[in-house]
């Protein structure tokens, strides 16, 4: 179980399943999109492209068990890390 705003976030894992096979993930949205995708180089974890959303900055990794993980930022009147 996480916290986080007020709200628990329960998750699980299933042994033998095909990570790769499906588009459930977690995301996070964050205020500094790039000290996040720093943090996470600098603890040598891949930092996937993802497809682009309108208003909105993102970038994917993939957490030690496989499954895949957003981080994402909204775009405010231009105000981008990158």
């Amino acid at each position: 179980m996480v916290t986080g705003g007020g709200k628990e976030v329960h998750v699980g894992t299933e042994a033998g399943f095909d990570r790769l096979s499906t588009k459930a993930h977690l995301a996070y949205e964050v205020e500094n999109l790039a000290f996040w995708k720093e943090k996470l180089k600098s603890h040598s974890i891949e930092i996937l492209d993802s497809v682009p959303i309108p208003h909105y900055e993102r970038f994917e990794f993939r957490d030690p068990f496989g499954n895949r993980v957003e981080m994402i930022k909204e775009i405010r009147d231009g105000n981008e890390d990158e």
